[in-house]
Protein backbone atom coordinates (compact mmCIF):
# COMPACT_ATOMS: atom_id res chain seq x y z
CA UNK A 1 0.00 0.00 0.00
CA UNK A 2 1.21 3.52 -0.83
CA UNK A 3 2.91 4.75 2.37
CA UNK A 4 1.62 8.25 1.64
CA UNK A 5 -1.91 6.98 2.27
CA UNK A 6 -0.84 5.64 5.67
CA UNK A 7 0.58 9.07 6.45
CA UNK A 8 -2.62 10.74 5.27
CA UNK A 9 -4.74 8.37 7.38
CA UNK A 10 -2.72 9.16 10.50
CA UNK A 11 -2.91 12.93 9.96
CA UNK A 12 -6.63 12.74 9.10
CA UNK A 13 -7.62 10.66 12.14
CA UNK A 14 -5.47 12.68 14.54
CA UNK A 15 -6.04 16.02 12.80
CA UNK A 16 -2.47 16.78 13.75
CA UNK A 17 0.84 16.62 11.89
CA UNK A 18 2.65 16.39 15.24
CA UNK A 19 0.65 13.38 16.47
CA UNK A 20 1.03 11.66 13.09
CA UNK A 21 4.79 12.20 13.27
CA UNK A 22 4.95 10.51 16.70
CA UNK A 23 2.60 7.72 15.64
CA UNK A 24 4.58 6.86 12.49
CA UNK A 25 8.06 7.66 13.86
CA UNK A 26 8.95 10.00 11.01
CA UNK A 27 9.72 13.72 11.01
CA UNK A 28 7.10 16.42 10.58
CA UNK A 29 8.78 17.71 7.38
CA UNK A 30 8.45 14.18 5.97
CA UNK A 31 4.78 14.13 6.96
CA UNK A 32 4.21 17.45 5.21
CA UNK A 33 6.07 16.24 2.10
CA UNK A 34 3.87 13.12 1.77
CA UNK A 35 0.66 15.13 2.21
CA UNK A 36 1.85 17.72 -0.34
CA UNK A 37 2.59 14.96 -2.86
CA UNK A 38 -0.93 13.59 -2.49
CA UNK A 39 -2.43 17.06 -2.92
CA UNK A 40 -0.37 17.53 -6.08
CA UNK A 41 -1.37 14.09 -7.36
CA UNK A 42 -5.09 14.72 -6.87
CA UNK A 43 -4.85 18.40 -7.73
CA UNK A 44 -6.82 19.48 -4.65
CA UNK A 45 -6.16 20.46 -1.02
CA UNK A 46 -6.84 17.69 1.50
CA UNK A 47 -6.72 19.88 4.61
CA UNK A 48 -7.77 23.40 5.51
CA UNK A 49 -5.53 25.26 7.94
CA UNK A 50 -7.73 27.08 10.50
CA UNK A 51 -5.41 28.98 12.80
CA UNK A 52 -3.36 26.37 14.64
CA UNK A 53 -5.80 23.59 13.71
CA UNK A 54 -6.34 21.59 10.55
CA UNK A 55 -9.63 20.29 9.14
CA UNK A 56 -10.39 17.87 6.33
CA UNK A 57 -11.66 19.35 3.09
CA UNK A 58 -14.44 17.58 1.20
CA UNK A 59 -11.75 15.89 -0.91
CA UNK A 60 -9.93 14.91 2.27
CA UNK A 61 -13.05 13.32 3.71
CA UNK A 62 -13.56 11.33 0.50
CA UNK A 63 -9.95 10.16 0.47
CA UNK A 64 -10.18 9.18 4.16
CA UNK A 65 -13.25 7.05 3.45
CA UNK A 66 -11.43 5.15 0.70
CA UNK A 67 -8.21 4.92 2.73
CA UNK A 68 -10.05 3.24 5.62
CA UNK A 69 -11.43 0.62 3.22
CA UNK A 70 -7.99 0.04 1.70
CA UNK A 71 -6.30 -0.35 5.10
CA UNK A 72 -8.98 -2.84 6.19
CA UNK A 73 -8.55 -4.82 2.96
CA UNK A 74 -4.76 -4.89 3.37
CA UNK A 75 -5.04 -6.13 6.99
CA UNK A 76 -7.43 -8.85 5.86
CA UNK A 77 -5.16 -9.85 2.95
CA UNK A 78 -2.08 -9.94 5.18
CA UNK A 79 -3.83 -12.08 7.77
CA UNK A 80 -5.28 -14.57 5.28
CA UNK A 81 -2.02 -14.95 3.35
CA UNK A 82 -0.16 -15.65 6.58
CA UNK A 83 -2.75 -18.27 7.52
CA UNK A 84 -1.68 -20.30 4.47
CA UNK A 85 1.64 -20.95 6.18
CA UNK A 86 0.18 -21.12 9.72
CA UNK A 87 1.99 -17.88 10.46
CA UNK A 88 -0.44 -15.97 12.67
CA UNK A 89 0.85 -12.45 12.20
CA UNK A 90 -0.70 -9.06 11.72
CA UNK A 91 -1.64 -6.01 13.75
CA UNK A 92 -4.41 -5.67 16.31
CA UNK A 93 -5.26 -2.14 17.43
CA UNK A 94 -7.45 -2.58 20.48
CA UNK A 95 -9.37 -0.08 22.55
CA UNK A 96 -11.09 -0.92 25.82
CA UNK A 97 -13.11 0.91 28.42
CA UNK A 98 -11.44 1.43 31.77
CA UNK A 99 -13.02 -1.43 33.72
CA UNK A 100 -12.36 -3.98 30.96
CA UNK A 101 -8.77 -2.88 30.33
CA UNK A 102 -7.91 -3.02 34.04
CA UNK A 103 -9.74 -6.12 35.26
CA UNK A 104 -10.71 -8.32 32.30
CA UNK A 105 -8.25 -7.97 29.41
CA UNK A 106 -4.79 -8.43 31.03
CA UNK A 107 -4.93 -12.23 31.49
CA UNK A 108 -6.50 -12.68 28.03
CA UNK A 109 -3.87 -10.51 26.35
CA UNK A 110 -1.06 -12.25 28.22
CA UNK A 111 -2.05 -15.73 27.00
CA UNK A 112 -2.90 -14.46 23.50
CA UNK A 113 0.54 -12.86 23.09
CA UNK A 114 2.24 -16.07 24.24
CA UNK A 115 0.28 -18.10 21.69
CA UNK A 116 0.59 -15.59 18.82
CA UNK A 117 3.85 -13.69 19.41
CA UNK A 118 3.97 -12.44 15.79
CA UNK A 119 0.78 -10.40 16.18
CA UNK A 120 1.56 -6.79 17.07
CA UNK A 121 -0.92 -5.48 19.65
CA UNK A 122 -1.60 -1.97 20.91
CA UNK A 123 -4.21 -1.01 23.52
CA UNK A 124 -5.93 2.34 23.97
CA UNK A 125 -7.86 3.07 27.18
CA UNK A 126 -10.81 5.40 27.75
CA UNK A 127 -14.45 5.33 28.71
CA UNK A 128 -16.92 3.57 26.42
CA UNK A 129 -17.78 6.69 24.43
CA UNK A 130 -14.07 7.43 23.89
CA UNK A 131 -13.57 3.92 22.50
CA UNK A 132 -16.57 4.14 20.18
CA UNK A 133 -15.31 7.50 18.91
CA UNK A 134 -11.84 6.03 18.28
CA UNK A 135 -13.48 3.23 16.26
CA UNK A 136 -15.44 5.68 14.14
CA UNK A 137 -12.27 7.69 13.49
CA UNK A 138 -10.26 4.59 12.54
CA UNK A 139 -7.72 5.00 15.34
CA UNK A 140 -8.44 1.44 16.53
CA UNK A 141 -9.91 -1.60 14.75
CA UNK A 142 -11.58 -3.40 17.67
CA UNK A 143 -13.13 -2.05 20.84
CA UNK A 144 -14.40 -3.53 24.09
CA UNK A 145 -17.12 -1.47 25.71
CA UNK A 146 -19.54 -1.57 28.61
CA UNK A 147 -22.95 -0.06 29.07
CA UNK A 148 -26.30 0.02 27.30
CA UNK A 149 -25.95 2.70 24.60
CA UNK A 150 -24.98 1.33 21.18
CA UNK A 151 -24.02 3.30 18.06
CA UNK A 152 -25.72 2.46 14.75
CA UNK A 153 -22.45 2.74 12.79
CA UNK A 154 -20.84 -0.03 14.85
CA UNK A 155 -21.41 -3.77 15.11
CA UNK A 156 -21.49 -5.31 18.60
CA UNK A 157 -20.67 -8.89 19.63
CA UNK A 158 -21.52 -9.99 23.20
CA UNK A 159 -18.48 -10.94 25.28
CA UNK A 160 -19.33 -11.54 28.94
CA UNK A 161 -21.78 -10.53 31.66
CA UNK A 162 -20.93 -8.21 34.50
CA UNK A 163 -22.75 -6.94 37.59
CA UNK A 164 -22.49 -3.60 39.35
CA UNK A 165 -22.60 -3.63 43.13
CA UNK A 166 -22.85 -1.04 45.89
CA UNK A 167 -19.76 -1.14 48.14
CA UNK A 168 -18.29 0.69 51.08
CA UNK A 169 -15.10 0.45 53.11
CA UNK A 170 -15.38 -1.89 56.10
CA UNK A 171 -14.08 0.92 58.33
CA UNK A 172 -16.86 3.26 57.22
CA UNK A 173 -19.84 4.09 59.42
CA UNK A 174 -22.00 2.83 56.53
CA UNK A 175 -20.56 -0.68 56.90
CA UNK A 176 -23.22 -1.37 59.53
CA UNK A 177 -25.69 -1.84 56.67
CA UNK A 178 -26.10 -5.24 55.02
CA UNK A 179 -29.06 -4.11 52.94
CA UNK A 180 -30.65 -0.77 52.16
CA UNK A 181 -33.65 0.45 50.18
CA UNK A 182 -33.62 2.51 47.00
CA UNK A 183 -34.83 5.45 49.10
CA UNK A 184 -31.81 5.11 51.40
CA UNK A 185 -29.49 4.83 48.40
CA UNK A 186 -30.86 8.17 47.21
CA UNK A 187 -29.90 9.91 50.45
CA UNK A 188 -26.56 8.33 51.41
CA UNK A 189 -23.31 9.92 50.11
CA UNK A 190 -22.30 8.30 46.84
CA UNK A 191 -19.28 8.26 44.52
CA UNK A 192 -19.90 7.46 40.83
CA UNK A 193 -17.97 7.16 37.57
CA UNK A 194 -17.75 10.12 35.18
CA UNK A 195 -20.22 11.08 32.46
CA UNK A 196 -19.57 9.02 29.33
CA UNK A 197 -18.68 5.95 31.37
CA UNK A 198 -20.52 2.74 30.46
CA UNK A 199 -20.77 2.03 34.19
CA UNK A 200 -22.73 5.23 34.74
CA UNK A 201 -25.05 4.40 31.82
CA UNK A 202 -25.96 1.08 33.47
CA UNK A 203 -26.47 2.70 36.89
CA UNK A 204 -28.76 5.27 35.29
CA UNK A 205 -30.82 2.57 33.53
CA UNK A 206 -31.13 0.48 36.72
CA UNK A 207 -32.29 3.51 38.72
CA UNK A 208 -34.82 4.44 36.03
CA UNK A 209 -36.64 1.17 36.73
CA UNK A 210 -37.41 2.64 40.15
CA UNK A 211 -38.26 6.11 38.74
CA UNK A 212 -35.09 7.53 40.27
CA UNK A 213 -32.83 9.95 38.36
CA UNK A 214 -29.12 10.50 38.86
CA UNK A 215 -29.89 14.10 39.81
CA UNK A 216 -31.87 12.82 42.80
CA UNK A 217 -28.86 11.04 44.30
CA UNK A 218 -26.54 12.47 46.93
CA UNK A 219 -23.45 12.39 44.70
CA UNK A 220 -20.31 13.61 46.45
CA UNK A 221 -18.25 13.49 43.24
CA UNK A 222 -17.70 11.62 40.00
CA UNK A 223 -14.33 10.05 39.23
CA UNK A 224 -12.58 8.86 36.08
CA UNK A 225 -11.64 5.36 37.21
CA UNK A 226 -12.77 2.59 39.51
CA UNK A 227 -9.35 2.57 41.19
CA UNK A 228 -9.88 6.20 42.19
CA UNK A 229 -13.29 5.35 43.63
CA UNK A 230 -11.85 2.47 45.68
CA UNK A 231 -9.10 4.66 47.13
CA UNK A 232 -11.62 7.40 47.93
CA UNK A 233 -13.86 4.93 49.76
CA UNK A 234 -10.96 3.81 51.94
CA UNK A 235 -10.83 7.30 53.41
CA UNK A 236 -14.48 8.33 53.58
CA UNK A 237 -17.96 7.45 54.81
CA UNK A 238 -19.48 6.93 51.39
CA UNK A 239 -20.82 4.33 48.99
CA UNK A 240 -19.59 3.51 45.51
CA UNK A 241 -21.17 1.60 42.63
CA UNK A 242 -18.58 -0.46 40.75
CA UNK A 243 -18.11 -3.68 38.79
CA UNK A 244 -17.98 -6.79 40.97
CA UNK A 245 -14.90 -7.80 38.92
CA UNK A 246 -13.09 -4.67 40.08
CA UNK A 247 -13.40 -5.37 43.81
CA UNK A 248 -12.81 -9.13 44.06
CA UNK A 249 -9.50 -8.75 45.89
CA UNK A 250 -10.82 -6.07 48.27
CA UNK A 251 -13.86 -8.19 49.14
CA UNK A 252 -11.71 -11.27 49.81
CA UNK A 253 -9.27 -9.28 51.97
CA UNK A 254 -12.11 -7.68 53.92
CA UNK A 255 -11.27 -4.08 52.94
CA UNK A 256 -14.60 -3.52 51.16
CA UNK A 257 -18.04 -5.01 51.62
CA UNK A 258 -21.06 -5.25 49.33
CA UNK A 259 -24.29 -3.67 50.53
CA UNK A 260 -27.40 -5.13 48.89
CA UNK A 261 -29.99 -2.68 47.63
CA UNK A 262 -33.55 -4.01 47.67
CA UNK A 263 -34.84 -4.47 44.11
CA UNK A 264 -31.74 -2.91 42.52
CA UNK A 265 -30.26 -5.03 39.72
CA UNK A 266 -27.54 -3.50 37.56
CA UNK A 267 -26.29 -6.09 35.10
CA UNK A 268 -24.64 -5.43 31.78
CA UNK A 269 -22.93 -7.16 28.91
CA UNK A 270 -19.39 -6.33 27.95
CA UNK A 271 -19.28 -6.30 24.16
CA UNK A 272 -16.80 -6.16 21.31
CA UNK A 273 -17.44 -3.26 18.96
CA UNK A 274 -16.15 -2.84 15.42
CA UNK A 275 -17.11 -0.80 12.37
CA UNK A 276 -20.08 -2.10 10.38
CA UNK A 277 -18.89 -4.21 7.45
CA UNK A 278 -15.52 -5.13 8.96
CA UNK A 279 -15.17 -8.88 8.54
CA UNK A 280 -12.57 -11.49 9.37
CA UNK A 281 -8.92 -10.84 10.07
CA UNK A 282 -7.03 -10.82 13.32
CA UNK A 283 -9.93 -8.95 15.01
CA UNK A 284 -12.31 -11.90 14.55
CA UNK A 285 -9.62 -14.34 15.71
CA UNK A 286 -9.13 -12.33 18.90
CA UNK A 287 -12.89 -12.18 19.54
CA UNK A 288 -13.13 -15.98 19.28
CA UNK A 289 -10.07 -16.46 21.48
CA UNK A 290 -11.26 -14.08 24.20
CA UNK A 291 -14.78 -15.55 24.32
CA UNK A 292 -13.37 -19.09 24.66
CA UNK A 293 -10.96 -17.95 27.38
CA UNK A 294 -13.84 -16.66 29.53
CA UNK A 295 -16.25 -19.55 28.98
Amino acid sequence: MDFRLKVFHSVATNLSFTKASKELFISQPAISKHIHELEVQYKTPLFDRVGSRIELTHAGELLLSHTKQLLSAYRQMDFEMNLLTDNFSGELRLGASTTISQYVLPPVLSSFIKKFPEIKISLQNGNSRDIEQALREGKITLGLVEGTAHQSTLHYTPFMKDELVVVTHTGSSLAVYDEITIEQLSTLPLVLRENGSGTLDVVEAALAEHQVKLSQLNVLLQMGSTESIKLFLENSDALGIVSIRAVTRELMSGRLKVIDVEGFHAERMFAFAEPQGQNGGVEESFIRYARQAWQ
